[in-house]
């Protein structure tokens, strides 16, 4: 085991076997302290493997925001619950895209757009 700082944070790595199934087995001290329970979310990342704990509630980010305006649309009960979690589902990709989008522009492959632009009240 060893432990570096790159760009002022502390990584650890372990070196571990890939068995014949390409399976890992995640060494005990990252799979307790990262919270890992049944699933585990595979990114690439470059030429990087990302292994990180699947969130069970994931997208609750913007429940509050999302109740208020469905409500203020005039949903309630059932209508509600089935609008939201709709909505709910919406969050994550949207979030994705924008990151995704933001990493263009910093490499330069797409043009970017401003603050003022972003959040310019709409007409």
């Amino acid at each position: 085991m060893s432990t570096m700082v790159k760009d002022r944070i502390s990584m650890e790595s372990k070196r571990v076997s890939i068995s014949a199934k390409r399976q890992i087995t995640i060494p005990q001290k990252y799979f307790k302290t990262l919270g890992f329970d049944t699933e585990a979310e595979c990114i690439v990342r470059g030429n990087e493997l990302v292994l990180r704990p699947v969130k069970k509630d994931a997208g609750g980010e913007f429940a509050e925001q999302i109740l208020a305006d469905l409500i203020a649309h005039g949903y309630s009960g059932e209508e509600l619950l089935k609008r939201f979690k709709e909505e709910q589902r919406k969050v994550r990709p949207a979030v994705e895209a924008m990151l995704a989008e933001a990493s263009r522009a910093a490499a330069s492959e797409t043009k970017y757009a401003s603050y003022d632009e972003v959040f310019a009240e709409e007409e």
